[in-house]
């Protein structure tokens, strides 16, 4: 019924990879797709303000990530490699080819943002375009943590813990831990009421609830420091073809702790930037007219 509610005419398909089933939904039209990948902890209904609008003009596809929403949630292996954003970038590569796409632009927030910087990695002759939306790469998170970066990431540092230590803690108050999330990336006083749709957040907390989906998002996690830190540090002086749109909000934490368009330039030959006034950290929802409208001229670019 939400989906119904948010994503009108979007059709609900389950792809099969062969190792996980990957929820998504499609609408739109036109030879132009875009994938919008979702952050933690959300799920592809952090999009129910910016997929409608770009499906006006587009084939817009709208998935789960593996771990997440109501994709597959397979225990991690003692690699972390089930939940390395190579395996979590193959499976969306699959799933557009399952869709008939060959080349699409790909659009990320957050752990979303993460799979697009192995993707335009792996799969650069497949990505037309890329858009990420407040983050830098993840090396350079931990490689310039200092105390204001612990403070501020410290789930960062309590996901990668040894199974099942951060599961039983932050999977204990599912609840608490999703409202003081939004909260704490906010700016205070600023969400109106259509901004996180209450009985979105409940879908937020459901998915929360079950086990199987906070150990995912804490192999997540801890594929970061082990199998992906691995992959990014061997392609560390590849520079990135794919034309990339990077956004912030701008009064989130991400521009005022690293310059970000001088960080992504180190990675890729043709790097654009904008933060967004008056935006924290969940830049579709809080912002979705400005969202909306730089992705399409980023697509506009690079068709």
């Amino acid at each position: 019924m939400i989906n119904e509610k948010y994503f009108k005419g979007f059709k609900h398909q389950i792809i099969d990879t062969g190792e996980v089933l990957i929820h998504t939904w499609v609408a739109g039209h036109g030879k132009e797709a875009v994938l919008l990948l979702h952050g933690h902890p959300e799920s592809h209904l952090m999009w129910h303000k910016v997929a409608p609008e770009l499906a006006k003009d587009y084939t817009v596809v709208v998935p789960d990530l593996r771990g997440y929403g109501e994709s597959s949630k397979p225990h991690g292996k003692a690699d972390h490699s089930s939940y390395s954003k190579r395996a979590m970038s193959d499976d969306q590569v699959f799933v557009m080819k399952e869709l008939g796409f060959e080349r699409f632009h790909i659009v990320g927030h957050d752990r979303g943002g993460r799979v697009c910087h192995r993707m335009m990695t792996d799969h650069s002759d497949k990505v037309k375009s890329a858009v990420i939306l407040d983050i830098i790469p993840t090396i350079d998170v931990y490689e310039r943590t200092d105390q204001m970066i612990a403070t501020k990431y410290w789930h960062w540092f309590f996901y990668i813990q040894a199974e099942p230590f951060p599961e039983n803690f932050l999977g204990s108050q599912p609840e608490y831990f999703i409202r003081s999330n939004i909260l704490k990336k906010t700016i205070p006083g600023s969400l109106a009421e259509d901004t996180f749709p209450e009985d979105i957040v409940q879908e937020y907390i459901r998915y929360y609830s079950d086990p199987a989906t906070v150990h995912a998002i804490a192999e997540d996690y801890r594929a970061s420091v082990t199998v992906d830190w691995e992959l990014d540090m061997q392609d560390r002086n590849k520079k990135l073809e794919v034309p990339l749109m990077c956004i912030w909000g701008s009064d989130g934490n991400i521009c005022k702790i690293w310059d970000v368009v001088d960080i992504w330039s180190r990675l890729a030959v043709d790097v654009k930037g904008y933060g967004v006034p008056g935006c924290g950290h969940f830049v579709p929802e809080e912002k979705p007219e400005v969202t909306v409208e730089k992705i399409r001229e980023h697509i506009e670019r690079n068709k």
